[in-house]
């Protein structure tokens, strides 16, 4: 996870290029009393097959800023980015707009695009006369570190 920390935004680098190859022991957790028996019962899956449908189009990119709060992606939180996906309407998105990254949810609506912050906070960004645009990639997943 060192390289997450490490990897600046302005230089994303495709999932397929990096030694990611991680295998964990996983078993279900129940929020009641555990059964004796499911002690037995872990698999290993891997977490690129698990969360990558595209190595070659997957980046991670760290986040920076509250926008994106009540989609459940945080400041310093990274998330995957698939840029071999076709954004929709409703998908949370990596823009660039007048030569910047933003993390924010799609809108589209009768040939109007909008980025909506999910912050209240936060103003949606519409687009002008003028100013440039470009839909990077889809987020696909949002990866958390708990402070230990």
């Amino acid at each position: 996870m060192s390289q997450l920390k490490k990897l600046p935004i302005s230089q994303p680098l495709p999932l397929a290029d990096l030694p990611l190859r991680v295998q964990a022991s996983v078993a279900t957790v129940k929020a009641g009393f555990p059964s004796p028996a499911e002690d037995h019962l872990m698999k290993r899956i891997d977490l690129m097959e698990q969360l990558i449908r595209h190595p070659q189009a997957t980046f991670l990119l760290r986040v920076r800023g509250d926008s994106m709060r009540e989609a459940g992606i945080f400041d310093g939180d990274v998330v995957l980015v698939d840029r071999a996906i076709r954004p929709r309407s409703g998908h949370v998105v990596i823009a660039v707009v007048d030569g910047e990254f933003v993390c924010k949810t799609l809108a589209i609506r009768a040939d109007r695009v909008r980025l909506k912050a999910a912050n209240p906070t936060f103003a949606d960004i519409v687009p002008k006369d003028g100013q440039t645009l470009e839909i990077w990639g889809v987020v696909t997943a949002s990866i958390k570190q708990f402070k230990n």
